[in-house]
């Protein structure tokens, strides 16, 4: 994957274009307010219509570019070849639900991304091949309309200890401890800094049976009823165009999930929250990663 680190430049699948590339880009739209869907009824016995819900469909980013190699058509061609390459990447193309991504640096913004498909990737005309010069343009549609941060962050989890807190033992002895560490430090607490609320991954690691876990700030859990042995895991994946719950990689375990479980609403908040979870674990080796990107409504 290429790595924007100028501003301007834009990872187009895993092509950088943009400063210091042959590609240079002329415009780029589609970055502000994505499409609706919208749920309007026309009114049947008067004028006008009644307002539904509206959906933000998906997000169209198309991107005026064109290939600059002054002198070399050959590294012209070379440099439209590789723009192919990055379109028609196979594990993506022919597999459903595979995404690509978009990243883009602007100004004063870190570099963020967006998840879809290519949708073009088309050379205007060639007739200045010669030159060097081919103009493109390119269109990549986010199935997600989301803009997501590049970094990716994480939190390991042993289970939670607060539900096995043992008594006070006699005799007690001043100054007395409860054993509790700082609540800023203790694990569980999760940040989003964006100002959505973002879709996370879960991974869970066996030895451990029924596991729950839920976001305190909005009561939203997810139940498995299921018991997973030493080195096994499950993958439950919360974001938009996937939310799918597979055991050791490949089995759906779908059918695990209580009736009160929604992938879509399991969501982390903006700003600062506290993730817990409780489980059956006798050698207190299981764990649970917790992933997720911060989530912007613009870019």
């Amino acid at each position: 994957m290429a790595n924007p680190t100028k501003d301007w430049q834009i990872d187009f699948a895993g092509l950088l274009l943009g400063p210091d590339t042959p590609y240079a880009v002329s415009d780029v739209t589609g970055l502000g307010a994505p499409e609706l869907r919208t749920q309007d009824v026309d009114s049947p016995v008067d004028d006008g219509a009644y307002p539904g819900v509206d959906f933000y469909g998906r997000r169209t980013v198309r991107i005026e570019a064109a290939i600059r190699t002054p002198g070399d058509p050959a590294a012209a061609a070379d440099a439209l070849a590789r723009l192919h390459e990055a379109a028609a990447t196979t594990s993506v193309r022919k597999a459903a639900g595979a995404l690509a991504v978009l990243r883009l640096k602007w100004p004063g913004r870190d570099v963020r991304r967006l998840y879809g498909r290519v949708r073009r990737a088309d050379a205007i005309s060639t007739a200045k091949t010669i030159f060097g010069w081919i103009p493109l343009e390119l269109e990549f549609a986010a199935t997600d309309p989301r803009f997501h941060d590049d970094v990716q962050q994480s939190l390991i989890m042993p289970l939670d200890i607060s539900q096995n807190v043992p008594g006070f033992k006699a005799p007690l002895v001043a100054p007395i401890s409860t054993g509790v560490a700082n609540p800023a430090a203790r694990p569980g607490w999760v940040t989003n800094s964006g100002d959505l609320p973002a879709h996370p991954t879960i991974r869970i690691t066996g030895p451990v049976t029924n596991p729950r876990l839920w976001i305190v700030e909005t009561g939203r859990a997810l139940e498995l009823s299921m018991t997973l042995s030493e080195g096994e895991y499950v993958d439950i994946d919360t974001r938009p165009g996937r939310r799918w719950v597979l055991r050791n990689g490949s089995g759906s375990a779908q059918s695990a999930l209580s009736t009160t479980s929604r992938l879509d609403l399991f969501q982390i908040p903006t700003g600062r929250s506290e993730l817990r979870w409780t489980a059956t674990d006798y050698t207190n080796t299981c764990r649970l990663t917790v992933s997720w990107r911060n989530a912007y409504t613009a870019l």
